[in-house]
């Protein structure tokens, strides 16, 4: 544990945070206080010197915050401003869960999931308005969630996507080059619970996020409910994008790490120095689940028994929120 964690631990102890309500100081003096941030299944996105972190956690759709060194954050604008996505513009009417957002080619792309059904919006800036100009699922008639985008060296589109099959498992599909169009002839499924980790309840795989390195494909995905405080963050590796996929032994990579439980949904971005960040959530506390807060953690590869792997650093960063 370092002097940085240290350092934060006391100050959410000392503002009562841990319950996401202000300190006595503040209610009387009306000064900042920080707390804890309450994004589950977190993304970061790193554009122009801002991080822009969304998650799980409105009803009426998707909440953008902000952050310069990924330690403080803010929510943006007024409480009406501070949604991404308005369920007015989207599909569905609730449960909005899980986006990720990227920039392309100028379009900002946000993947999430509404009523249990994968969607896709478009914005011209991170902040939103991300908005559907045909409000409809990516697969009609078939529920699926925590969709994600990955772009292949050679161009090519796919979104890895949760199936309801033999529980909860993970499939990867090419994309048309719009981007938001499943070639629905090359869904395939890709991993499912198959692990004695992984079996605690229920059968989940989900939350899957793929980068490369050294031409070898890395999935990170997690196992179990996310609301058991077993839920963890398994990774497995492949030559190719469509598999087959091979889970590391040694899974999980990351669960209940210090005195966090319920630890999972992440997904991974690089920093303003380039180094590999993982984000994720973790229950509220070892008795609540909700609301879930959000994490960061270091990715780093190193060699083990001559090949290559992908592990997670346990001492997390603890971002805090900014109130007013």
């Amino acid at each position: 544990m370092n002097w940085k964690f240290t350092t934060i631990v006391l100050l959410l102890i000392l503002f009562s945070s841990i319950n996401g309500s202000a300190g006595e100081e503040d209610e009387k003096g009306g000064e900042s206080v920080e707390v804890l941030v309450p994004l589950a299944d977190p993304f970061i996105l790193l554009y122009d010197g801002i991080y822009y972190a969304y998650g799980t956690g409105s009803p009426d759709g998707i909440e953008v915050m902000t952050s310069v060194d990924l330690k403080r954050w803010k929510r943006s604008g007024s409480e009406a401003g501070r949604l991404a996505l308005h369920k007015d513009d989207s599909y569905g009417d609730r449960w909005f869960w899980a986006p990720e957002v990227y920039y392309v080619d100028g379009t900002f792309y946000m993947y999430y999931s509404a009523d249990e059904h994968m969607c896709v919006a478009t914005s011209d800036s991170p902040l939103g308005p991300f908005t559907q100009e045909v409000q409809k699922p990516m697969l009609e008639g078939e529920k699926t969630i925590d969709n994600s985008l990955f772009i292949d060296d050679d161009g090519t589109p796919y979104l890895l996507f949760d199936r309801f099959n033999d529980g909860l498992n993970i499939w990867i599909s090419k994309l048309e080059e719009d981007l938001m169009t499943l070639r629905k002839e090359t869904m395939r499924p890709s991993i499912h619970v198959s692990q004695e980790w992984e079996t605690v309840w229920p059968r989940v795989n989900e939350g899957a996020f793929v980068i490369r390195h050294n031409g070898l494909y890395y999935m990170t995905y997690s196992a179990n409910s996310y609301e058991s405080p077993f839920y963890g963050i398994g990774c497995a590796t492949a030559d190719s994008l469509t598999g087959e996929w091979v889970k590391y032994p040694h899974n999980p990579l990351l669960q209940m790490p210090g005195d966090l439980v319920g630890v999972g949904h992440s997904s991974l971005f690089r920093d303003k120095h380039g180094e590999w960040k993982i984000v994720f959530h973790a229950h509220q506390s070892k008795s609540e689940i909700h609301p879930r807060n959000m994490f960061i953690s270091t990715v780093y590869f190193k060699h083990v028994d001559g090949k290559e792997q992908l592990f997670i650093d346990p001492d997390y960063d603890i971002p805090l929120l900014e109130t007013d």
